[in-house]
C-alpha cells in the first residue's frame, strides 16, 4: 500500500492509497484516502480520457445539475445522493466522491464491513444469512421506498436520468430506514448522447433489454431515460414491499436455453405476476398482493407492470410513487400478530386483516378523514389518516393542503395521538387554531376527543383541512 497524489480538473490535488487489488465495479476501480473520508474512482477504460462527450457529462453533473450545492436543500440531498465532488484528469480520469455513510456497510454477522446492497434484503433466501437487527422492519423498507422515490423524482425534475437504477446502486439500510444513491457518474445529461450502459439483470427496461442487439446510434434502440429509471424504480419498491421480483413467474417463455427464457422473460414476453387478467405467470400462493397496499399504490403496480410494462410512456412518474407511498403512509397499522414478519399493514376501507398473517384488529381503530374546502363552504375528501397509539402525530402537511411532505417541509410534530382511560384523544402541542367539533379553539397542551362523526377544524387558516372521525371496526 502506498500513498498517491491525483490531480483535479480544477486545480485541486487529492491523495489515495493504492493498493494492489482494490474494489472494482463494472466501469471503475476505486482507492480510498488516506482517512477514508472520500474515494478516488478511476475508470477501467483509460481511453474515456479522450471522451470529450464524458469530460462533458462529468462537468455538467457535478456543477449544473448538482442538487446537493443547493443553499437551501443542498444538506438534505447529501444524505440520499453520493455525489461526485470531483473530477480526476491525472493520472487518468475518475471521479472523487464522498465515502458512504458508515451505516450502509454491514455492522454485523459473516457480512460485516461488505456494502449493503439491496438484493441482500429483497431475496428471501439472501435475507435468511443475515442477524436480525441487519434486516429490519418492514415499515423501514416503506420509508426506503419513499426516499428512493423523492431521490428520482429530483432527478428527473433536473432532467436528469439515473441511467443504472438496480439494488446495486442504491444502498438500504433497512434497520434505519434510509437509502443513498450512488454511481452518479452514469447521468443521463440532457442534450448528451448517453453513456452506454445497458443496465442490471432484472432492473433494465423491457424495451431497452429487446433492442440492446442494435447498433448504438440505431434510431430504434431504446436508451436509458426517465422512463426506464421508471420501470427500475418500480421494481424496486414492489421487491421492497413484497421481497419478491415482480416479473420472475413460473411461466416458460423459452426452451432453448435458460439464458434465452431470461431474456425473454424480462424483455419482449415480459408478464406481470399479478396481471389480472393474464395469470399464467402467477406465483402461487403469494403472501401480500398489490391489492393489500390500498387503492393508491395498487394503482401505481398497476400502471408500471401492467399498462406501462411495454409502454413507457404510460408508467408513473417518480413523483406520483412519492405521493402515493406517503398517502399510504398515514393508513400503515401496527398488526398484533405475535409471529407476523411484517408487524404492519396498511388498513384501508374495510380491509381490517393483516394480509401477511391474517391477524384481525382487536378493537376499533379511529380513521381521520381530511377534508379540503375547495370552495366557501364545500369540502372534498383529500387524505385518510389512520390513528393508533405508535402514529406519528399531525403535521404540516396533514392540517394544511397546501403543503407537500418534501425536503423543503418543516417536519416540527403540532399534535399527536392518546388512548387514555378508553378514550381517543388528539392532543394539541403547536396547532395554532385547532377547533373542537362544538366550534371551541383547543389550546396548545389541551386534547380533543376522536369521537364518531366529529368534524375536527384543524386550523382555521387559509388551506387548513377538516378531520371527520371514523371508527373502523375489528
Amino acid at each position: 500500500m502506498s500513498k498517491r497524489s491525483a490531480l483535479l480538473k480544477d486545480g485541486r490535488t487529492v491523495e489515495f492509497m493504492e493498493v494492489p487489488d482494490p474494489p472494482a465495479g463494472g466501469m471503475k476501480k476505486v482507492y480510498f484516502s488516506p482517512d477514508k473520508s472520500y474515494v478516488v474512482a478511476f475508470f477501467h477504460d483509460q481511453a474515456a480520457g479522450m471522451d470529450a462527450n464524458r469530460h462533458a457529462r462529468l462537468e455538467a453533473v457535478l456543477v449544473k445539475f448538482n442538487p446537493t450545492t443547493d443553499p437551501e436543500t443542498g444538506e438534505y440531498w447529501k444524505k440520499l445522493f453520493c455525489w461526485p465532488t470531483g473530477v480526476v484528469s491525472k493520472p487518468h480520469l475518475g471521479i472523487v466522491a464522498p465515502t458512504y455513510p458508515s451505516n450502509y456497510f454491514f455492522e454485523t454477522g459473516p457480512f460485516k464491513g461488505k456494502e449493503k446492497k439491496g438484493k441482500w434484503f429483497s431475496s428471501p433466501k439472501l435475507r435468511s444469512y443475515l442477524p436480525e437487527a441487519e434486516r429490519g422492519t418492514w415499515i423501514n423498507y416503506f420509508q426506503i421506498c419513499i426516499l428512493i422515490a423523492r431521490a428520482i423524482r429530483r432527478l428527473h425534475q433536473a432532467g436528469l436520468a439515473h441511467s443504472d437504477l438496480s439494488c446495486n446502486n442504491i444502498l438500504i439500510d433497512p434497520s434505519r430506514g434510509q437509502s443513498v444513491v450512488i454511481d452518479i457518474d452514469s447521468l443521463v445529461v440532457p442534450g448528451m448522447f448517453p453513456p452506454d450502459v445497458l443496465g442490471t439483470p432484472g432492473y433494465i427496461a423491457p424495451e431497452v433489454l429487446s433492442t440492446q442487439h442494435l447498433k448504438l446510434d440505431d434510431k430504434a434502440r431504446a436508451h436509458p431515460t426517465a422512463r426506464t429509471d421508471q420501470y427500475a424504480m418500480a421494481v424496486l419498491i414492489y421487491e421492497y414491499l413484497f421481497f419478491r421480483h415482480p416479473l420472475r413467474g413460473p411461466k416458460i417463455h423459452s426452451i432453448v436455453s435458460a439464458e434465452e427464457d431470461e431474456h425473454l422473460a424480462m424483455g419482449s414476453k415480459a408478464l406481470f405476476i399479478e396481471n389480472p387478467t393474464d395469470q399464467s405467470n402467477r406465483v402461487p400462493d403469494m403472501v401480500g398482493l398489490m391489492s393489500d397496499l390500498g387503492p393508491q399504490l395498487a394503482d401505481l403496480f398497476q400502471r408500471a407492470f401492467v399498462k406501462g410494462l411495454h409502454s413507457p410512456n404510460d408508467r408513473p412518474a417518480a413523483i406520483e410513487w412519492e405521493r402515493g407511498l406517503i398517502k399510504t403512509w398515514d393508513l400503515l397499522h401496527p398488526c398484533a400478530g405475535a409471529k407476523c414478519p411484517n408487524k404492519w399493514f396498511v388498513l384501508h376501507g374495510k380491509n381490517t386483516t393483516c394480509p401477511f398473517c391474517k391477524t384481525r384488529l382487536s378493537a376499533p381503530v379511529p380513521v381521520l378523514k381530511l377534508r379540503k374546502e375547495v370552495r366557501p363552504g364545500q369540502w372534498m375528501p383529500d387524505g385518510t389518516l389512520v390513528v393508533h397509539p405508535n402514529a406519528l402525530g399531525l403535521y404540516s402537511w396533514h392540517v394544511f393542503d397546501n403543503i407537500f411532505p418534501g425536503e423543503k417541509a418543516d417536519r416540527t410534530r403540532l399534535g399527536y395521538f392518546l388512548f387514555h382511560q378508553g378514550k381517543w384523544l388528539l392532543v394539541n402541542e403547536k396547532l395554532a387554531s385547532l377547533t373542537s367539533p362544538g366550534g371551541s379553539r383547543v389550546a396548545a397542551g389541551a386534547a380533543v376527543e376522536l369521537k364518531p362523526g366529529a368534524a375536527i377544524r384543524l386550523a382555521q387558516e387559509t388551506h387548513g383541512r377538516i378531520a371527520e372521525v371514523e371508527m373502523t371496526a375489528p
